[in-house]
């Protein structure tokens, strides 16, 4: 630090004037933020990509991004009915054009005329428009099995990651032992470490059972709570499900013991649900957090707070880059919440065309409707391929020597567990790498196959993972499964 002050120094006697803004000087959270599904693999990954097209020659013709869920850019086809009413939307001179369907131009007039100048492009309540808060709130009453919502306690947003952070401010306070801690899965989505990471919070990792198909254990929840009241004020609980990057999905026995978990210890739940229309195996459902929290009724219905989080990026949806998404929050606090609500005003809004297709979302064509029966066949088409896709990943994975998959319960990820040889161990410790990391960074530049190693994610201590999407279409999935199972037995014998 000093030699870089002194450096300055000799710069502002030379003429010269120093950077305001160094790694020294900017803000220290930041600096620890990392993110793994778009950390130094994937750069690897676009400079491969470059090479490619610059005619470099490789032991692959193509990159295979396998590292983040990114559906239609892993060829996945946008649903016909989204995509018209939109063009509607953004271009409402087409209202008159024969080729659209009448109800996609009702669903297109009807979001107009909630929108400022009837125009996509006006800013909207920083809440979201009102009609499609009210719509959201039809579709969780629709659910959750007639379970009633209020839109005022539901806000859209810039996908669900931006309400997810969010919320996160609102609870994180306090200074050393008192400053908040925020209990989250291990293996967890990395959206998580970096949010609390550059708010500064205290990270409290509890740890999902892989031997039984990474179910949650409340335990290993109080083992980690217990453990954490030494060094920080626990007060959220984060629960994904279905699971990312793990694909399980709660029993709603879980679901309850968790609910019952966070009352008597007194933690704000937080659930991240986005992927709730992604259910695959046989014997499993989604239970959302909502509807079961109403359904055990007093004190947890009328007490607990909750915070529930969906998006249109997952599901059979796919629609990633319009950042749809929203949240709705359960007894919490009158005058929190119109602190949230400020926090979101700083903000403006969320994008519009985001809101407009999160309003398709959840109200979707009826049978009695032209569009339906369009519409219903292209959603289970793309379901049916992915419970598909799951399958096969658990299969290929399975048969292979050295590696082991969980069943694919649901979300559109696989995070098989690998065994490195100590050799292999060794040299990536050599290099200054985490073991999963010199693995996927090796199968890469030899398959161009773009996986996401376990590290990135957290994993129990001496055990290895790498996390694969399940997206790209099956026969290109088939050949990426067999290219990694002969690259995993090829490392081995290497190494051994």
């Amino acid at each position: 630090m000093a030699s870089r002050v002194n450096d300055q120094s000799q710069a502002s006697r030379n003429g010269l004037k120093g950077k305001v803004l160094t790694l020294d000087t900017m803000n220290p959270c930041v600096r620890r933020v990392e993110y793994a599904v778009r950390g130094p693999i994937v750069h690897r990954a676009l400079e491969l990509e470059q090479e490619l097209r610059q005619g470099v020659k490789k032991p692959f013709t193509e990159v295979i991004r396998a590292n983040i869920g990114d559906a239609q850019a892993m060829g996945q086809r946008p649903i016909t009915f989204f995509r018209q009413v939109l063009a509607l939307c953004v271009y409402p001179k087409l209202l008159s054009s024969p080729d659209f369907p009448e109800d996609v131009k009702r669903r297109a007039e009807r979001i107009l005329q909630a929108c400022g100048g009837q125009s996509l492009g006006a800013y909207t309540i920083s809440s979201g428009i009102q009609l499609i808060r009210e719509d959201v709130a039809q579709y969780i009453e629709r659910r959750d099995g007639g379970i009633p919502a209020d839109p005022n306690n539901i806000f859209l947003s810039t996908g669900a990651s931006d309400a997810i952070v969010t919320v996160l401010k609102l609870l994180v306070a306090g200074d050393g032992r008192a400053r908040t801690g925020v209990l989250i899965p291990i293996p967890q989505y990395p959206l998580y470490s970096a949010a609390l990471a550059e708010l500064d919070a205290v990270q409290v990792d509890y740890y999902l059972d892989e031997e039984r198909a990474w179910s949650l254990d409340i335990a290993e929840l109080r083992r980690a709570l217990c453990q954490a009241r030494d060094r920080c004020c626990p007060r959220v609980l984060c629960v994904i499900n279905p699971g990312n990057p793990t694909g399980q999905v709660q029993t709603r026995e879980c679901i309850e013991a968790v609910i019952r978990f966070a009352f008597e210890e007194g933690l704000f739940l937080m659930a991240d649900e986005v992927y709730q229309d992604n259910v695959y195996a046989e014997g499993s459902q989604f239970h959302s957090f909502k509807k079961v929290l109403t359904e055990m009724g007093p004190p947890y219905a009328t007490q607990q707070e909750l915070a529930s989080f969906h998006s249109v990026s997952k599901g059979y949806m796919g629609e990633c880059g319009f950042r749809g998404g929203y949240v709705e929050v359960v007894n919490m606090d009158a005058e929190v919440q119109k602190q949230m609500a400020k926090l979101m005003s700083v903000r403006l809004c969320p994008p519009v065309p985001g809101q407009a297709l999160l309003d398709m979302v959840v109200s979707p064509p009826a049978p009695s409707e032209p569009s339906f029966k369009q519409f219903q066949a292209e959603r289970q088409e793309v379901l049916a391929e992915l419970a598909a896709k799951a399958k096969l990943t658990e299969q290929v994975f399975n048969e292979a020597p050295g590696i082991r998959c969980n069943p694919v319960q649901g979300a559109m990820y696989s995070f098989p567990r690998v065994q490195l040889p100590p050799r292999a161990v060794q040299r990536a410790q050599e290099l200054g790498l985490a073991p999963d990391m010199f693995f996927c960074l090796r199968l890469l530049e030899e398959t161009g196959i773009c996986v996401v190693p376990g590290s990135g994610f957290g994993q129990q201590e001496g055990t290895y993972h790498f996390r694969m999407t399940i997206l790209p279409p099956i026969e290109k999935l088939r050949l990426l499964l067999e290219k990694l199972r002969h690259f995993h037995a090829k490392f081995t014998k290497e190494y051994s």
